[in-house]
């Protein structure tokens, strides 16, 4: 055989070697079918590219050590929620059907039961909401701890951080915890300095170093919102730290749009237990052995909260479970707003089936997104998902960033998680199952007002959209397992 001839040879066995152990790889850590395919598709055409890339975002893993944490963490928990609130764990049998059994499940995947005893304020504007939290800060005694995937500098935010300093100076234990790359514009400026100087805690969470970059995925995210001040108060929801007039503004698709929730009560606890495992996940501190300890329970306040943490440590489908289970459950309606829909088969099974079985089904999506890739690969299912008879609204007065889901009016889910595969399955996340019907009738008027700033999808012109638009979608939905 000439030289070229055996380069030629040896180039092709290197070739089948390398698709063959990564196959291998994928098959052995129990990928989704999609992913796998994705995955092996990827690495048999662009073998180099395809490597590199499997490398770097191809599993799960966060590093051996905080792997072991989390799972060490979250096995305490059941016991350590039964410490901290005797009396306040609710029985799911106490919460009647069809939401006993989303409650076992939930408590099942996470180790977090339902809590009765919570009083909750839907917050539904930015400046509100960063009102609330500064006054909150303000009269703070012992502790002040928050989780963003985001900050940005400017406008209210701005004020929160003042009111973290004066916190601080005034002997309040002020911890705050950043995703690294969420973060990252705000962890390299003057901000995280001048937090320090004035006696606040400020850790980056998921920090990768370029060493470390073989034995832990980049791209996983802290993308939980959680803000808890002396466990009396407590916050999470769709928005980051940011005052929407200085976020974002070149990215062409209006303000953004959040919601919060304040809690007070019992859940609070819950809340900062989930605060207390991902503080302890990145600086390898135990989780805090407190004793059953006070905590507001205000005057009539009954709703019961179900904390639903998720991400590498806790169950893999807890939030998909949670949603399909929820919606399972729907009798009449079921209303859903998310930024991101690239949405796993089973959650879109689960959509198609309540809209075929009578119940009044509404997605409401932002009629622009910052995503390029997302913008295409929501757009796949929209035809079935419209056959169906899902209504599909696309909202004009901003980014829409709410993640919320009512069932009936009579169950809500409201929190960080986007009905995308990343939210699904990778990043950290925290979902709220509120078995209340006057929040999930509250969270329902909100969603119904953001329905008034929406415009339907109409399923005929849509179907009769380019061929370009649908080439596009296509490629979108196949690259998005990889993700």
């Amino acid at each position: 055989m000439t030289e070229p001839g055996l380069l030629w040879l040896w180039l092709a066995l290197a070739h089948v070697a390398v698709v063959a152990a990564v196959a291998l790889r994928v098959i052995l850590t129990d990928h989704p079918s999609g992913s796998a395919f994705a995955w092996i598709l990827l690495v048999t055409v662009f073998p180099a590219v395809g490597v590199v890339a499997y490398v770097l975002i191809g599993e799960r893993p966060i590093g051996r050590e905080r792997q072991r944490r989390a799972r060490r963490f979250y096995a305490e928990l059941p016991a350590r929620i039964a410490r901290l609130l005797p009396g306040k764990v609710a029985q799911p049998e106490s919460l009647g059907a069809p939401w006993s059994g989303l409650a076992r499940l939930a408590q099942a995947a996470t180790g977090m039961p339902p809590i009765a005893g919570a009083a909750l304020e839907l917050l539904g504007g930015a400046e509100s909401i960063l009102r609330a939290i500064i006054a909150d800060i303000e009269r703070a005694r012992e502790s002040v701890d928050m989780a963003f995937y985001i900050w940005n500098a400017g406008g209210t935010a701005d004020e929160v951080a003042e009111a973290l300093g004066r916190a601080a100076a005034r002997g309040v234990r002020c911890r705050v915890l950043l995703d690294a790359l969420g973060a990252k514009p705000f962890l390299r400026s003057a901000g995280p300095a001048r937090l320090r100087a004035a006696g606040v805690t400020v850790l980056a969470a998921l920090e990768v170093k370029p060493w470390q970059i073989p034995f832990q995925r980049i791209d996983l995210r802290l993308h939980r919102k959680i803000v808890v001040v002396d466990r009396r108060a407590g916050y999470t929801g769709s928005m980051n730290l940011v005052d929407p007039r200085f976020f974002k503004q070149d990215a062409g698709v209006g303000e953004w749009v959040d919601a919060m929730v304040r809690i007070e009560g019992p859940a609070v606890l819950a809340l900062a237990a989930t605060f207390e495992i991902d503080w302890g996940l990145q600086t390898g501190e135990p989780l805090p052995q407190d004793s059953a300890t006070r905590y507001a329970a205000p005057a009539g306040a009954g709703a019961c909260v179900q904390v639903v943490p998720s991400g590498p440590g806790v169950e893999e489908w807890a939030n998909l479970r949670v949603l399909v289970q929820a919606i399972a459950g729907a009798r009449r309606r079921v209303v859903l707003t998310t930024p991101y829909f690239v949405a796993d088969m089973a959650l879109v099974l689960a959509l198609e089936n309540a809209a075929l079985a009578g119940v009044e089904v509404t997605l409401i999506l932002p009629a622009k997104n910052d995503s390029v890739l997302v913008r295409y690969a929501s757009r796949r299912y929209f035809d079935r998902l419209v056959t169906a008879g899902v209504r599909i609204l696309q909202f004009d007065a901003g980014l829409l960033h709410t993640k919320s889901v009512t069932i009936d009016e009579a169950l809500a889910l409201f929190g960080t998680v986007n009905l995308d595969i990343r939210s699904m399955q990778l990043n950290f996340e925290l979902m709220l199952a509120v078995y209340d019907a006057g929040f999930a009738h509250e969270l329902a008027a909100l969603q119904q007002e953001y329905a008034r700033k929406s415009r339907p999808l109409d399923g005929a012109a849509w179907r009769a959209r380019p061929l370009v638009e649908r080439i596009k979608e296509g490629l979108a939905a196949v690259a998005a397992p990889l993700l």
